[in-house]
């Protein structure tokens, strides 16, 4: 890996002409057989069984510190999970679903159709960088697309040996991959895709939708936002510490879906400052030079952390930075501790931004009708946890606030659940994949109706008169 020389950027002709290719292949093909479509799921799943150590070594080289083995979990494991369950379920899912047909249009018969919408662009990030490519590619894939991937300049060598792997198992008109930087990645979103992914920051999504919107291209936008959690009176804070923390600081914070503050009862904030340092020391005994503590990605993005608690303290916030073990990191390694944040106000720009790193707030609420009020006065979060054992406050948490996702009594865990939609909404995001919700997003679900001889639509027909009057005087009773 220290040897690594960046590929040769690709040129808007250049891509331009692959995604020409693409979209004539796609035309040329319109039924994909189910057996063309698992032989692609197949031959993904042999490059990550036969790459996937590699993989997760380039991504340790890109962010300095991070361990093979959380990329094992988080990005490969994930893959092959998907690739489990839509293998699995992929032959029910190709198949036309059929559908009644009502009174006055029988004895006609009519199904759903279900068909690739032709080229895919997915455009992917940097914190997770193997799965949140990967992932959504898979999926259109299966449902009989072909797929241009744009990753991120951020991790170059986890790109560049993506884009070598992808070109030996695919030819360029099924699915390839682009690199460059984000000039490139403007030029394309403005490709006429039949269907645009995007994941990142929100900021970014509005313009790629913008940008989309020109060729009338959908999106599926799976953006960020300030992810809440609920600490319930009822719940053991030693238990939901760790969970808490272990969302938190998986991969440094570097999470769309980590916990961005935590809500807990007023009068228990220290107790849960103390709960928190000791699951931080059991998950990781020391910080420096720990390989199972992540990096922060860039010089850049350490520093835009550091800004926000320097801006924090500023303006009154007390800072408690967790660094079980002590050591200070190098400056080269990017390794951030912990630190919680109390007596936060929202002038603070850590509460208004996404923090995207292992900073944690911790606010106090009186009621939970305050907790609530203070999410839903916020725009809708990617996702939102809540701790406790008290039922009613629990139902009352889910029926009044929205989010794209939500896991109870734990963190991250939904997005492991693949019959479960992850998506965000509002400003976290719009559409969906994972499982078959994902298939059906990729997917154009064709309404066909065919009418049977014996089907009596001209007693619609001009010119109406009395017999119309009668029938529509039947139709009416019958409805």
């Amino acid at each position: 890996m220290n040897a690594f020389t960046p590929s040769a950027a690709v040129t808007e002709l250049s891509l331009r002409s692959l995604f020409d290719a693409q979209h004539r292949a796609s035309r040329a093909q319109v039924e994909v057989p189910l057996a063309l479509r698992r032989d692609r799921l197949q031959r993904m799943r042999r490059l990550l069984d036969e790459h996937g150590a590699a993989l997760a070594l380039a991504v340790q080289a890109d962010f300095g510190v991070r361990s093979p083995q959380l990329t094992e979990i988080a990005d490969m494991f994930v893959l092959r999970t998907l690739l489990s369950h839509t293998l699995k379920h992929l032959p029910k899912w190709v198949k036309p679903v059929k559908v009644s047909t009502p009174i006055y249009l029988q004895p006609s018969s009519a199904w759903l159709q279900r068909q690739p919408l032709g080229v895919v662009g997915v455009i992917s990030p940097w914190n997770y960088p193997v799965q949140l490519a990967l992932a959504p590619a898979i999926t259109a894939l299966a449902a009989g697309n072909r797929v241009m991937l744009k990753p991120s300049e951020l991790t170059p060598r986890t790109s560049a040996l993506m884009g070598q792997l992808i070109g030996q198992a695919f030819a360029a008109d099924e699915f390839c991959v682009v690199e460059g930087d984000a000039a490139l990645a403007a030029a394309f979103t403005h490709l006429p895709f039949d269907h645009l992914v995007f994941t990142g920051s929100t900021a970014t999504g509005r313009k790629v939708a913008e940008a989309a919107a020109a060729n009338l291209t959908p999106t599926t936008l799976e953006l960020g936002g300030k992810s809440p959690c609920i600490v319930d009176a009822s719940s053991d804070f030693d238990s939901v510490a760790l969970k808490i923390a272990h969302g938190k600081l998986l991969n440094a914070g570097q999470t769309c879906i980590a916990p961005d503050y935590v809500l807990v009862p007023e009068g228990r904030e220290a107790a849960f400052g103390e709960a928190f340092a000791g699951a931080v020391a059991r998950l990781f005994p020391t910080i420096a030079g720990n390989p199972d503590y992540a990096a922060i990605i860039s010089p850049r993005h350490h520093e835009r952390l550091q800004a926000l608690l320097a801006q924090a303290e500023g303006e009154g916030a007390r800072l408690q930075v967790l660094n079980p073990g002590g050591g200070v990191a190098d400056q080269a390694s990017r390794q951030m501790a912990p630190v919680l944040v109390f007596g936060t106000t929202l002038a603070m720009k850590l509460m208004d931004e996404e923090i995207f790193g292992p900073v944690l707030p911790v606010l106090p609420y009186a009621t939970l009708d305050e907790a609530i009020g203070y999410i839903n006065d916020r725009p809708r979060p990617l996702a939102l946890y809540w701790f406790g054992t008290d039922t009613a406050a629990r139902d009352a948490v889910l029926a009044r606030t929205v989010s794209g996702g939500v896991t109870v009594n734990d963190t991250l865990m939904h997005i492991a659940h693949d019959n479960l939609p992850f998506g965000g909404v509002g400003d976290s995001g719009w559409g969906a994949y994972h499982g078959e919700t994902g298939f059906l997003r990729f997917t154009q679900q064709k309404p066909v109706l065919v009418s049977s001889k014996w089907a009596r639509g001209d007693l619609f027909y001009p010119p109406y008169g009395k017999r119309f009057d009668q029938i529509m005087g039947l139709l009416k009773r019958w409805l």
